[in-house]
């Protein structure tokens, strides 16, 4: 096998050819010197100076077309390197976006099963021609809702709104009611703070002043004795 058969890239052919026939004419300068032999005194022949100088011209221009070569090698290596990058990262975002795909996914199919998992509404045997329904078990019928009778005596506007409807305006009417507990109770948390607080406030002065007692009792003990003196 050649190396012909191994480089089958044109650009790098057009190289290997050039340094081919550089080499060749390197090789036929040296051929033209040894066959005219000088000593360091005495000049080559007229015809063979013109004959090296006509080789040399055309060996600088085979080294003229290796450097070409060389700097649009040096050139194409750059821009495959930027395009790979550019590929890399476009590989990159694809595959971020086929990774937010399949979360997404994922998230959907939780949703879709959550919702296959309510309750939905059957007609109970007996009693087809009422269409009473009864209703499987599921997490958001055992709130702890208003009564519906209350909740529209409330609440007029709901009265026309359907099962569905209705049930989502007595959720979102829980929801505000409970909203509203939390910010009282906060209220009165806080109020209770302060209540303790202030508590602890008196208590360290009650104790200052039970302190303070003692030490003007104990003062007053010499005066006391002074009174209670016999004269």
């Amino acid at each position: 096998m050649t190396i012909s058969d191994i480089v089958t890239d044109p650009f790098l052919q057009s190289v290997l050819q050039t340094s081919t026939l550089t080499r060749q004419q390197c090789m036929t300068i040296l051929d033209l010197v040894e066959a005219h032999p000088t000593s360091t005194d005495a000049l080559p022949p007229h015809d063979v100076l013109l004959q090296l100088s006509k080789q040399q011209k055309i060996l600088f221009t085979y080294l003229a077309q290796l450097r070409g070569l060389n700097r649009d090698a040096i050139l194409g290596v750059r821009q495959t390197k930027q395009a790979t990058a550019e590929a890399r990262h476009e590989v990159d975002r694809l595959h971020l976006h086929l990774q937010n795909l399949y979360y997404e996914q994922r998230h959907l199919r939780g949703e879709i099963n959550a919702c296959e998992s309510y309750e939905y509404a059957r007609p109970r045997p007996d009693h087809l021609s009422q269409l009473t329904v009864s209703f499987l078990s599921h997490k958001y019928q055992q709130l702890p809702l208003v009564p519906v009778e209350d909740f529209l005596q409330q609440h007029p506007e709901h009265a026309e709104d359907d099962e569905t409807g209705l049930m989502t305006a007595r959720i979102n009417h829980e929801h505000a009611e409970r909203e509203a507990l939390e910010q009282a109770r906060q209220g009165l948390l806080k109020k209770k703070q302060v209540l303790i607080a202030d508590n602890k406030k008196r208590k360290d002065d009650l104790a200052n002043l039970d302190q303070d007692l003692e030490k003007f009792i104990d003062a007053a003990k010499p005066i006391q004795k002074t009174f209670e003196k016999e004269y």
